[in-house]
């Protein structure tokens, strides 16, 4: 009789932010992802191998890249199933998987990290100059998990790049297509982040409160 190995679940869904927003999201029952979300999940599976299950257009990078390095931390096996999109912070989360599987009509998204800034010319240089300096970072990820040189790698960043399933795999960003399907449906980014004043409008009206 075969024995079916027991996998604990994480979800990665909705926008990704930080720890300290999460509740917010929940205020206004949105979908939403902190790495104190991740961790407990991961608390709970207690060692056995995990299904990482990803449909998110991305968010706060320090969330993910800290979620990132937990999944890649974890000492069981880990496997990402992305079932829809995994864009811009999500993708970077992906690529913790021992392997990585991609829904058929699901996609990648990659690009540069962005920010708002004010201030004179001094502060926007700076300002430019540590975007660019993050980008490598993520590029990182990138880099261990497909092995493009990292100068490719800013090139389809710099450009937005989209991947289907099927060039998820010839890249390297996915190990495998889910069902061994060949479709080449292309699915859009549907993540809605709430702004800084909505975030600021919410937290004063609930201390007031």
């Amino acid at each position: 009789m075969k024995v079916v190995k027991k996998m604990a679940k994480v979800q990665i869904k909705g926008v990704i932010v930080p720890n300290g927003l999460k509740w917010i999201y929940e205020w206004f029952e949105m979908d939403a992802t902190s790495p104190n979300d991740v961790t407990k999940q991961i608390t709970d599976a207690n060692g056995e191998d995990l299904e990482v299950e990803i449909n998110s257009g991305g968010g706060d990078v320090y969330a993910g890249s800290e979620i990132y390095t937990v999944l890649k931390d974890y000492k069981g096996n880990v496997v990402v199933k992305i079932v829809g999109i995994a864009a811009s912070a999500a993708s970077v989360i992906a690529m913790a998987g021992n392997k990585v599987m991609i829904s058929p009509p699901a996609q990648i998204m990659i690009h540069n990290v962005s920010s708002a800034v004010r201030g004179d010319y001094r502060e926007l240089e700076h300002k430019a100059a540590f975007l660019k300096n993050y980008n490598v970072s993520i590029a990182n990820a990138y880099m261990l998990k497909t092995g493009i040189r990292q100068d490719e790698l800013l090139k389809l960043m710099n450009k937005e790049t989209w991947l289907n399933a099927q060039q998820a795999l010839e890249y390297g960003f996915a190990d495998e297509i889910m069902f061994d399907d060949n479709n080449q449906l292309v699915a859009s980014i549907n993540s809605f982040v709430l702004p800084p004043e909505v975030i600021n409008k919410m937290r004063n009206l609930i201390k007031n409160q």
